[in-house]
């Protein structure tokens, strides 16, 4: 999947210099199909607040989301700009490849 970021970043940008934490809410997949249609996997999950102002943005992918204290997620793509209304941040759902991490570990 190709994020919806534009390439190279764009200068309107401003990274913090500081690590940054932001509480937002899980969003239902059928509300994540129905504002990414045909894009969302059932290997991926969303996030983010119906009122906007809080999301990952550009320069976080990779980045965690951690629910009661539990990865749950890997930031993945979004919209841009980050926070509109209603349009949640795509994240891996890690509970997906659980198994595939363990069996690596195990490997290695």
């Amino acid at each position: 999947m190709t994020p919806f970021f534009p390439h190279p970043p764009n200068p309107a940008v401003n990274f913090p210099n500081s690590l940054q934490c932001a509480d937002i809410q899980l969003r239902s997949d059928a509300e994540c199909h129905q504002v990414y249609p045909g894009k969302v996997t059932p290997n991926m999950l969303c996030a983010g607040t119906q009122e906007g102002g809080k999301d990952s943005c550009e320069g976080d992918s990779g980045g965690p989301l951690v629910c009661q204290q539990r990865l749950q997620g890997i930031i993945s793509w979004g919209d841009f700009p980050c926070g509109q209304p209603n349009r949640p941040g795509v994240y891996t759902r890690v509970p997906r490849y659980l198994k595939w991490i363990r069996d690596t570990i195990r490997r290695d």
